[in-house]
């Protein structure tokens, strides 16, 4: 990983990635989204309703595997210093916020007709709640320290901090009694739906992790190309300051009278 720091290293990579993984986002989410709203059946209890989920699910996942990504990037960057590990995380928030908030709209929606609520102060929905909070609290210290290395590491600190949601989110269902139903696709037993649903909804799944590594690694280059024009910059300031500094020396004419 470390080899990946040297941007020119990590933009060349990227460079070879984004167009094969922009081309599998757009045919899986195509593919998915066909499957998905018009040729897996409606359920037997839920109705048409149940097409929220090829959303909701996939989203769910993401939620909740950025912040995880965000994580263990922090965690690389307060051992190993890697610089471009603390970029990934910066850059993953406003993307792992985006998918909490598909989360909780869709769950919302989903709610209304199954529970006859928008929604509940349910254990399932108040961890992802606080999930996006973690999400929103991340960015907004990420932009509020003067000094950027002391910034970083108490984001990174807040970051590893907030990963323990995530044991929360995932077994609260079995925790707690709540209102939220418990593991319906994978169990113990092996996969509980039908393929009829469950190919759409792991093609959903596949499609939106490749829709992450793309923004992602578009993300990182502009964060890259900022650096550079930071770095540009105040070279350009210092090299004029020390230009207004340097000592003039004046030379004097003598005049002859004859």
């Amino acid at each position: 990983m470390h080899r990946f720091a040297n941007p020119a290293q990590f933009n060349r990579l990227a460079n070879r990635l984004l167009p094969w993984l922009a081309a599998a986002t757009a045919t899986l989410l195509a593919y998915g989204l066909a499957q998905a709203l018009w040729i897996s059946p409606p359920d037997y209890q839920q109705g048409e309703s149940v097409r929220i989920m090829y959303v909701h699910v996939p989203s769910a996942w993401m939620s909740m595997g950025v912040y995880a990504v965000m994580a263990i990037s922090s965690a690389m960057f307060l051992i190993w210093k890697h610089p471009l590990a603390d970029i990934i995380a910066r850059c993953s928030a406003p993307l792992g916020a985006g998918f909490t908030f598909v989360t909780l709209a869709t769950g919302s929606l989903w709610g209304k007709p199954m529970w006859g609520t928008w929604w509940v102060w349910d254990a399932r929905l108040t961890s992802v709640l606080i999930l996006f909070f973690l999400y929103i609290g991340y960015i907004a210290l990420s932009d509020s320290f003067a000094h950027q290395e002391r910034g970083k590491k108490i984001c990174a600190i807040l970051a590893l901090v907030g990963f323990a949601n995530i044991p929360v989110i995932r077994f609260s269902v079995e925790w707690w009694n709540t209102l939220h139903q418990p593991a319906s696709i994978i169990r113990s037993g092996g996969m509980a739906i039908d393929p009829s649903m469950q190919i759409p909804l792991f093609t959903m799944g596949l499609a939106f992790a490749l829709f992450y590594a793309c923004l992602l690694l578009v993300r990182v280059k502009t964060a890259l190309l900022q650096q550079k024009i930071r770095r540009l910059q105040f070279s350009g300031i210092s090299d004029s300051f020390e230009a207004s500094n340097e000592p003039v020396e004046l030379t004097h004419s003598s005049t002859s009278i004859h």
